[in-house]
C-alpha cells in the first residue's frame, strides 16, 4: 500500500531535484522512495565480498608489496 507525503523543502532544492529526475527518467516520488530504501536497508557487510575480490584476496600473502608501492606505481604511470 502506498501512502501520501507531504515535504516542506527550499525551492532551489525542489527545482534542482526536479531536473535530476527528469535526467534520470525517474519521478520525484520514485527519488525519494529509493533514497528512505538506502537509508533504512543495513549496510552491506564489509566480509561481504564479490567472487572476483574474493579470487584476488590473499594473492600478494608472502610477497614484500606494501600499500607505498602501488602508489609510487600510480604516480609514475600518470605523470
Amino acid at each position: 500500500m502506498q501512502t501520501k507525503l507531504t515535504l516542506r523543502l527550499d525551492e532551489r532544492l525542489v527545482k534542482h531535484a526536479k531536473q535530476h529526475a527528469a535526467q534520470t527518467g525517474k519521478s520525484l516520488s520514485q527519488m525519494v522512495a529509493e533514497y528512505f530504501s538506502a537509508v533504512t536497508s543495513p549496510a552491506e557487510s564489509p566480509s561481504e565480498l564479490t567472487p572476483v575480490v574474493s579470487e584476488l584476496k590473499g594473492t600478494l600473502a608472502g610477497t614484500n608489496v606494501v600499500p607505498e608501492d602501488y602508489g609510487a606505481y600510480l604516480e609514475e604511470k600518470h605523470r
